[in-house]
């Protein structure tokens, strides 16, 4: 499934063998996340992920921002 562009936000949603492989690849992006200095809206349980992106500071609507984190988000794979 590919990033949904919906409500002035991008989601997508994983899903993973187990907690273990949720929260690792969580992990990755945490790291990721932090070297954009751009921070998702994000839930987890067990192995499931889902993810929300926009931009805070302009007024919660999807920005360039957020399109470059989530490219870099599918980078990583699953």
């Amino acid at each position: 499934m590919a990033w949904e562009e919906k409500d002035n936000t991008l989601y997508h949603s994983y899903t993973f063998k187990n907690f273990s492989e949720a929260f690792a690849f969580m992990a990755r992006v945490a790291f990721l996340a932090e070297k954009h200095d751009h921070h998702p809206t994000w839930k987890n349980t067990y192995n499931k992920l889902e993810i929300w992106l926009n931009t805070h500071d302009k007024g919660n609507i999807v920005t360039d921002k957020d399109r470059m984190l989530a490219y870099e988000i599918d980078k990583i794979g699953h």
